[in-house]
C-alpha cells in the first residue's frame, strides 16, 4: 500500500478570532460533521470521468475536510493537495487516504494565505465545496487573489456554495452568482457554467438541504495570468 504524502504547515501568524474557525473546530471535536459527504459532487465526476474529461494534472482542494474529494482525485491520477484549517479534519483525511491506498498531500492552513503555505503554483484544477461561501466579506478578496496566484493558465475552478446562509450562522454567509462574477472576472476568470447543484450533491439530507440552502455550482476558467491581473489588495483585506 502506498503511504500517503503528508505536509503540515502550522506557522501561520496570529489572527483575530473568526466565528467559522470556532464552529468548525467544535463540530469536529464533537463529531457533528453533518456536512461530510461519502461521494464527490457530480460536477467533479463529470470533469474527471465524463465524455469530455480533462487530463489529470495538479489539483488543489480548498477546505478539503475529511478528504472525500481529495482522495477521489488522487485515485484518478491527479497530483492533489488538500487544505483545511481544522487539524482534526486533516487527521481523518490522512487516515482515509491511507485506507484507500492513495497518495495525497494534506496541509493545515488558511485558504486566503496560500502563497505562505509552500504549496507552489501551477494548479490545473481548484476545487472549493463550501469554503468561500463561509468566509466573511473582508476575506473574500484575499481568497480570490490567493487562488488566482496559484492557478495555472487555463485552470478550472469548481466552486460550490449556498445562496442562502444557514439560519444559525452568527454572521452573514452565502454566495450569489452576481458576487462570483463580480469578484472573479477582474482577476482573470471566466464563468463557464452557473446553476443549481443536483440534489445528489447535498449530503446527507439531499433535496431538503438543497431547498433550504439553495446549493449552486460554478465552473470558472482562468483566462488571464496573475501577472496580468494583480492589483494591490485593498488595505481592509491585507490584515485580519
Amino acid at each position: 500500500m502506498t503511504e500517503p504524502r503528508v505536509a503540515i504547515v502550522d506557522d501561520e501568524p496570529p489572527q483575530r478570532p473568526r466565528w467559522y474557525r470556532g464552529v468548525y473546530r467544535a463540530a469536529y471535536r464533537l463529531r457533528l460533521v453533518v456536512w461530510r459527504r461519502s461521494r464527490p459532487p457530480t460536477g467533479l465526476v463529470a470533469l474527471v470521468e465524463g465524455s469530455e474529461a480533462v487530463t489529470p494534472g495538479r489539483a488543489l482542494d480548498l477546505g478539503c475536510g475529511t478528504g472525500t474529494d481529495t482522495i477521489y482525485l488522487a485515485a484518478h491520477g491527479w497530483d492533489v493537495t488538500g487544505i483545511d484549517m481544522v487539524p482534526r479534519a486533516l487527521t481523518m483525511a490522512r487516515r482515509s487516504a491511507s485506507e484507500a491506498g492513495v497518495e495525497a498531500a494534506f496541509v493545515h492552513g488558511d485558504v486566503t494565505r496560500l502563497s505562505a503555505l509552500g504549496i507552489g503554483q501551477g494548479y490545473d484544477l481548484v476545487l472549493d465545496f463550501g469554503c468561500l461561501h463561509t468566509l466573511p466579506d473582508d476575506l473574500r478578496g484575499r481568497y480570490v487573489q490567493a487562488v488566482s496566484q496559484v492557478a495555472a493558465p487555463g485552470a478550472t475552478l469548481l466552486l460550490y456554495g449556498f445562496r442562502r446562509p444557514p439560519r444559525a450562522a452568527p454572521m452573514t454567509a452565502g454566495l450569489a452568482p452576481e458576487e462570483v462574477t463580480r469578484r472573479f472576472a477582474p482577476a482573470g476568470w471566466e464563468v463557464v457554467h452557473v446553476g443549481p447543484a443536483p440534489d445528489a450533491d447535498v449530503s446527507p439530507a439531499g433535496r431538503r438541504s438543497r431547498v433550504s440552502f439553495d446549493l449552486w455550482h460554478y465552473r470558472l476558467r482562468r483566462v488571464r495570468s496573475a501577472l496580468e491581473t494583480s492589483p494591490a489588495v485593498p488595505p481592509s483585506d491585507q490584515h485580519e
